[in-house]
Parts: C-alpha cells; structure tokens; sequence
C-alpha cells in the first residue's frame, strides 16, 4: 500500500513513515575530546496524528524515569501509533554519567530554557531540546522525581489556565495533579512560549528505582496517548485524580535524628504527629505536627535533620476529601504490572 506521508525530519536524518530509528543530535565535545550526543527514539507512524514527546533525566538522577521510557517503547501499542512519537530517554548525559542533577558546569538544566545557540553549557543543550525537540511536538511529557534523598509520591504538575492539558493531566490518571504556576527557566514554561502544552510526571526519588512511580508514568503515558487518538484505546484511570492548588512543607523546628510515622500517600489531619526529632543523647524530643489537613506527596527519607530543613510535603485537596488519595495509591499499588512483570527492579 503506497504511503503519503513524508518522513519525519530532525537533526540530519530523515525517517520514513511506518518505522522507527534512534537518531543521536551532536551536543558538545568532553575536554578529553569524546563527543556526547543527545539520543531520540523516533517512531514515526504510517498514519497521520500529534506528535508527543515524551522526556526524562532533565536531571541527570532521575534514574526511574529512564526506565518508564524504557517500557514505553517496548509497549506494543507504539508499533501502530498514529503521528509521531519521541521519546528523549536521558536529555542530560552529563548528569546521568556522574550520578548529578546538574551539568558540569553546575546548572540546573531545568532553570536554563530556552537557551542560547552560543550560551553555556547549560543554554545549548536547552536550545538543542528547543529546537529539534519542541518545535517539532504538538504537545509534551516530561518526567521527573524528587531529589536524592526524598521521594515524591505520583503526580502530575500543570497550570490550570491550559484546559487542554488538565484534560489530558485527568487522563494521565495519576493519584494527584497539582496545579502550579509556570517557573521561570523551566521548560514547561519555555514550551509553553512556543505553544506547545505539556504534563510534569513526578514520582519516586533521585538514583533509585521505583516501581510504582513506573508503572503509574507509563500506563499514564499510555493513556496519554489514547486520549490524543495517537493509539486505541487505553484502560482508564482506576480513580479520578484528586485535584490540588496548594501544598505546603512542614519544617524542623530543631536539628538531630527523625523518626517518621507518616508515609508518601497518606491522608493526616491538622494536629497529627508526622515524626519526631531527637537529639543523639535522647535527652530532648520534638514532635513534628501537621499545621494543616491533607495528603503527604512528598518526604525526605534522610533521618538526618538540620533546623529548618523540609520534611513533609502536604498537598490540600480543592474538592475531594484527602483519603481519596490513599485509595488511588492503593488501587495503582494492586495492579498488576503491565510490562516487565518477570524482571525484578
């Protein structure tokens, strides 16, 4: 059957409908002369559609996320998707190599778009996503997770002016979307300059794997994509998100070792007990209370603690009641795995 569709165009390399490469963009050149490119999954379908992105290890720790890409291209339904599909697994090789978020030169890619052709380290790859990644794309996925040392239960960040995309954030099916509002330098915000609207996956922490964070990202991914009749139909989400345009961190009022009782996912109450600060002698304990009622999305696992320090992060519910965040845990948790159910991670 003859096919009209041209190929997909990016960098130097032409792909043709109806298959899929990986294509390697030249990013710079390491003082001891080994070039590093930046590697994307092209999957270019034989009929027409959107074309998503579909990014990870902006941090150069975000370790799970490159597994969700992973599985995503393994999935059966991206073999007959319709528009184009690409997927970045690591944007910053420099940080994935040396187990950092952040590039040699010390920035936080994630607070350096759009870029600059001719700028930092940091500002050229940025505009290299820019403009071969973004400018290309109807529409974006970016996957992140917390920093090492804390973890960040499943949920998708969004504005709430961008109707499309808490549409599509409601499909994503994730236990909570919070709506935040664009931070400068981000690439959300840089996308969005250039009328590209994207989601923000976080889940699980910095150089470990999780799980649950993977199989929520590519399920919802998958969903996604459904949404945008990229593929058939996907199963819908078990619960409908809880939506939330507030959170606040609960802080150490003093220094010394933590005990948590609460965990990621659960629903506390102003006045309960979250942890307990001791100091190494035992003589002196400081009770860490909620200040307000909501759900934890996110901690530190670091028992370690210096006055001031955040601890737990408590998102507040705009509508429905804190709990329900526990049961769409638990249903995300009760699934059974929808790839890879042989491997142990």
């Amino acid at each position: 059957m003859k096919n009209d569709r041209p190929p997909f165009e990016i960098g130097t390399f032409n792909i043709p409908a109806g298959t899929r490469k990986t294509v390697d963009l030249p990013v710079s050149v390491l003082s001891d002369h080994t070039p590093v490119t930046m590697s994307v999954h092209v999957v270019h379908g034989r009929r027409p559609g959107p074309t998503l992105f579909v990014s990870a290890a902006v941090h150069g720790d975000e370790i799970t996320r490159v597994e969700i890409c992973r599985r995503l291209l393994r999935a059966p339904q991206v073999d007959k998707i319709k528009g184009t599909l690409l997927v970045i697994p690591i944007v910053n090789s420099f940080g994935f190599l040396n187990h950092s978020r952040y590039l040699p030169d010390r920035r936080d890619l994630n607070r350096s778009f759009p870029g600059s052709e001719k700028g930092s380290l940091a500002g050229r790859l940025a505009n290299l996503f820019m403009t071969q990644i973004v400018e290309r794309s109807d529409f974006g996925i970016d996957l992140h997770s917390a920093a090492i040392h804390r973890m960040n239960m499943p949920q998708i960040r969004c504005s709430a002016s961008q109707e499309r995309a808490m549409e599509l954030a409601e499909a994503f099916g994730a236990p909570v979307i919070i709506t935040s509002n664009l931070r400068e330098g981000s690439l959300r915000q840089a996308a969005q300059t250039k009328g590209v609207d994207m989601l923000v996956y976080e889940a699980g922490e910095g150089l470990r794997f999780d799980e649950l964070s993977a199989r929520v990202g590519v399920s919802g991914t998958l969903r996604v994509m459904a949404a945008l009749d990229m593929i058939n139909r996907s199963p819908t989400a078990t619960r409908k998100p809880v939506l939330s345009s507030s959170s606040s961190w609960m802080r150490a009022s003093a220094g010394g070792l933590l005990r948590t009782f609460k965990a990621v996912g659960e629903a506390v109450n102003e006045g309960d007990v979250l942890g307990m600060i001791a100091d190494p002698f035992g003589e002196i304990e400081v009770e860490i209370m909620a200040t307000l009622s909501g759900v934890i999305i996110g901690r530190t696992n670091l028992p370690i603690i210096n006055e001031g320090d955040a601890l737990f992060h408590i998102a507040i519910p705009d509508v429905a009641p804190a709990a329900a965040v526990e049961k769409n845990i638990s249903a995300h948790s009760d699934a059974a795995p929808l790839f890879d159910e042989d491997e142990i991670i």
